[in-house]
């Protein structure tokens, strides 16, 4: 099947925002795994005083996320799909949590100006155009040495982790997605998938997009091998040359 992408991909997810949050909350771990991908940048002082852009934020998942791990921090979540973000805004939210509409590649045009001292980006680099382009437009608006935080479905590069993760979108989250009049793009999801990077090629696009300390965190339960954190920071100035 051909990929989803831009304002194809922006649109189904549009279509798909009302049963999204139904089919998130019947994955094991879902809400937990963003929790513990949220800790894993290891801010301190639980975000007091911090900027953290979350970037593909969804219906607003890992938002929350951020929001009970980072209950100091200023979030500002960003989406491409006007029907996800739709949603998520009309959640109760702390102060301090602000929604853009606007795709990843286009975060200026949409006045999201760093610097940031974290980026979060869940279930994002999949599923745009060009990856590199846009870690290189994450690199710009973090502070130097802020960090960023990678959630996202990465094969280990092991046939067992492939067939797994095919038997659940197959057996599964496809059937459930048809019925609710997704299938098309719960069928992207599963190629989406199978056709990004293992987690080990990732971290290399991380260290190539001038990030340094990148780390490749498993998650447990069914998505390990499937699912994991990457965390990173950008690199110093002086790093860099």
């Amino acid at each position: 099947m051909t990929l989803l992408r831009d304002e194809h991909l922006a649109a189904a997810f549009d279509h798909a925002a009302r049963g999204y949050d139904l089919l998130t909350a019947a994955s094991p771990g879902y809400h937990a795994h963003l929790r513990r991908s949220a800790r894993r940048l290891g801010l301190p002082r639980y975000g007091e005083g911090l900027r953290v852009l979350d970037l593909g934020c969804g219906t607003g998942a890992s938002t929350a996320a951020l929001a009970e791990v980072l209950p100091g921090a200023r979030i500002t979540a960003v989406d491409a799909s006007a029907g996800m973000l739709e949603r998520a805004a009309a959640k109760r939210w702390p102060d301090g949590v602000d929604f853009v509409h606007a795709p990843a590649e286009g975060l200026a045009d949409a006045s999201v100006n760093g610097p940031f001292d974290a980026v979060f980006a869940a279930y994002l680099f999949r599923n745009v155009s060009d990856p590199d382009a846009v870690l290189a437009t994450v690199r710009d608006v973090l502070a130097p040495d802020g960090r960023l935080g990678v959630h996202e479905y990465t094969l280990s590069g092991r046939r067992a982790d492939r067939a797994v993760w095919t038997a659940v979108c197959r057996g599964l989250v496809q059937p459930v997605a048809t019925v609710l009049g997704d299938g098309q793009l719960y069928r992207y999801l599963w190629r989406s998938v199978v056709d990004f990077d293992t987690a080990d090629a990732f971290a290399d696009r991380l260290r190539a997009a001038g990030f340094e300390h990148v780390r490749t965190l498993p998650l447990p339960g069914w998505e390990t091998g499937i699912t994991h954190t990457f965390v990173a920071r950008r690199a110093r100035p002086e790093a860099a040359e």
